[in-house]
Order: C-alpha cells, then sequence, then structure tokens
C-alpha cells in the first residue's frame, strides 16, 4: 500500500488537462518516447524467482536473499493460507531531467504550469574536484505487470495505473539543501569526512553484490544519498548523477511514506511503512535515452550503488541523450493465495 497525497489527484488532473489542451512536442530541449514493454524492458530484472528459501528460476540474476525461509505461509486480513514467494516486481519510473516540467517518458512532452522552477546547473570544480550539477526529478507510478495482467495472483502485484507521481518542479525541499534539512535533519550525523569515506565499502559492495543496507546515508559509487534534494556535488558524468538522483527520489518516497516496503516477512501479508529505505529492495534499468536490455555478464539490471563504469559506457550523449529515465524494480514477498475464507464461503 502507498499512502496518496491529497495534490496528488489534482495535480494528475491539472497535468491531464494540460496534455490535452496545450502545445506539446518532443524538441531538441525535451526529447523522449513512451517505453515500449516489448523493446525496452529487460524482463529477466524480475528473477529470481523464489519459493520460500529456494530459487525456482534465476537466469543468472542477483537477488538481496530477504527471503522468508518457510515455504507455506498464512495471513490474517484477509484470511488466508499460501506459498511464500519472492520475485523483482518493475513498478516505478524515475526520471532525472534538465529542463523543468520536460518529460522524456511522456514522448518528449514539455509543459508549463506557471510554477518558477530552476532549470540544470553545472558548477566549477576545482583541480582535485569535480564540478556540481542540478537536476529535475520525476516519479512515476508504473505497475506493468498489474496493467499486462502478467500474472494471475494479483494479491502479489501492486495494482494501478501509469500515472504521474511526484514532480520535483513544485516542491520547494527539492531546490535548497536548507530546506531539504526537514526531512532529512539526521545528515547532521553524516556531514563529516569518516561518515563518507565509509561509503567506499557501499560501493564495493554494490559492485560485488548488493549495498550495505546499515550504510543507509550512502549511494554506493554515485556518492553520497543525502541531502535528499536535486544538487549533485561532485558531478562525474550525466549517468552517474542521474542515478544517483534516482536513487535519492527513492530514498525521498520512502522518507515521506509515499512509498512503503514490500519483502521480507513482513511484506508477505502487504505493504509496510519503512521511513528508511532499504537499498537492497531495489535494482534499476535504464529506459532513456538507451533502454538497458543488452546483458552484459548475463545481467541488464543493477543494484542501487552499483559503478557505472560496468554498464554506463554509451548511455550519455549531446543533443537526445543528456536527460535520463530509469525503471525501478522492487522486491517483492508474498503470500500467494492457495486458499482463503471467501473461497471456502458456501
Amino acid at each position: 500500500m502507498n499512502a496518496t497525497p491529497l495534490w496528488r489527484p489534482r495535480l494528475a488532473m491539472l497535468m491531464a488537462g494540460w496534455m490535452l489542451f496545450a502545445p506539446a512536442w518532443a524538441g531538441p530541449t525535451c526529447p523522449g518516447k513512451f517505453p515500449n514493454p516489448i523493446t525496452d524492458i529487460c524482463w529477466s530484472c524480475m528473477m529470481p524467482l523464489t519459493l520460500g528459501g529456494a530459487k525456482l528460476l534465476a537466469l543468472d540474476q542477483e537477488d538481496n536473499g530477504n527471503n522468508p525461509g518457510d515455504a507455506i505461509c498464512g495471513c490474517a486480513n484477509p484470511p488466508r493460507v499460501g506459498i511464500s514467494t519472492g520475485f523483482w516486481e518493475p513498478v516505478r519510473i524515475a526520471e532525472v531531467v534538465r529542463h523543468p516540467y520536460c518529460f522524456p517518458t511522456l514522448g518528449g512532452l514539455s509543459m508549463d504550469l506557471g510554477i518558477h522552477a530552476p532549470a540544470h546547473g553545472r558548477g566549477k570544480g576545482t583541480h582535485d574536484s569535480h564540478g556540481s550539477s542540478f537536476y529535475q526529478a520525476h516519479w512515476y507510478t508504473f505497475p506493468v505487470l498489474y496493467l499486462l495482467e502478467v500474472l494471475l495472483e494479483s494479491n502479489c502485484l501492486e495494482p494501478g495505473g501509469f500515472d504521474i507521481a511526484y514532480i520535483t518542479e513544485v516542491d520547494p525541499l527539492w531546490n535548497e539543501s536548507e530546506l531539504t534539512f526537514i526531512l532529512n535533519p539526521d545528515v547532521a550525523l553524516f556531514a563529516n569526512p569518516v561518515a563518507q569515506a565509509v561509503c567506499a565499502a557501499d560501493c564495493v559492495a554494490a559492485t560485488a553484490g548488493f549495498p550495505i543496507s546499515e550504510l543507509y546515508w550512502c549511494a554506493g559509487c554515485q556518492g553520497s544519498l543525502y541531502p535528499l534534494n536535486g544538487n549533485v556535488a561532485a558531478h562525474i558524468g550525466g549517468v552517474q548523477a542521474s542515478t544517483l538522483i534516482a536513487q535519492r527520489m527513492t530514498a525521498k518516497m520512502h522518507r515521506e511514506l509515499l512509498v512503503w516496503g514490500a519483502s521480507g516477512n513482513r511484506g508477505q501479508c502487504g505493504y509496510y511503512p519503512q521511513p528508511v529505505m532499504d537499498k537492497r529492495n531495489y535494482k534499476m534499468a535504464m529506459l532513456h535515452p538507451v533502454p538497458q536490455t543488452r546483458k552484459i555478464d548475463g545481467k541488464c539490471c543493477q543494484p542501487y550503488g552499483r559503478t557505472t563504469a560496468i554498464w554506463g559506457a554509451g548511455r550519455e550523449f549531446p543533443y537526445q541523450g543528456e536527460d535520463f529515465a530509469y525503471l525501478i524494480f522492487r522486491k517483492r514477498n508474498c503470500c500467494a493465495s492457495v486458499f482463503s475464507a471467501a473461497s471456502l464461503a458456501p
């Protein structure tokens, strides 16, 4: 379950009106296309499919190991007995853009809501440091398995439709690190060289497998997860910076309780609040500008924090390759119903 703020349906209605009545085009400052579920998604990222603690189908894909050990499970609300299953569900799209109100996932739609928002910027670095950058970001609900009716066991899939759930252009916390402190006051604990130095261990762990969940202030090889805004302190490249922003958006949605946990024993019977994101529950694959479907070492998606040097070559280029979109896979553990109280009713 995901909490829905009151402004979200109003924003969706407003943006729908603009899409219908305002001029929109895919221009040089906002290229893009709607993702094709056949050609643009690497479906093997859903694996491994697990039954209890055992892997049924892996296809050489990585798992975080957070699976209930028992094959048989039960839930009280609604009452049911089932089989403990696990998989990686594609549920969100994180979009990272240079120009405010540019939506590459909507085919390059560009609009103006009348609310000023800062555009992409680059700061100069010194001889021993990288420059900084700033991006806007968008968060889409995209429960593609539910939309395509891939699985009949609907209680294991997040229901809903394709929707724009969050845009940072209207969020004052996204632009100012001082205001972002309201959302992440714990940043004060990690704004020191020692706390940042241990992020090197998170980078190594994410590149070899999955990141270290206890180092929740680290974004692996991409840098610091804090502050939860669009300011990238060390911009190495567009792919590196955009993957960092995608991770920050996920953490931000968790901190605001707009995204809940879905894995482990607690996730078998439903979603649960998780204000501090568990990085090990997410993988991502690029959708735009170059869909990440070609496998490298048998894989076409990566856990949060993995170095972009392995998979990011050729995925940023001038003119139409400087805005990015990522499909987010979330670990899902579920008690797939064998029978329920409703099925036993006369």
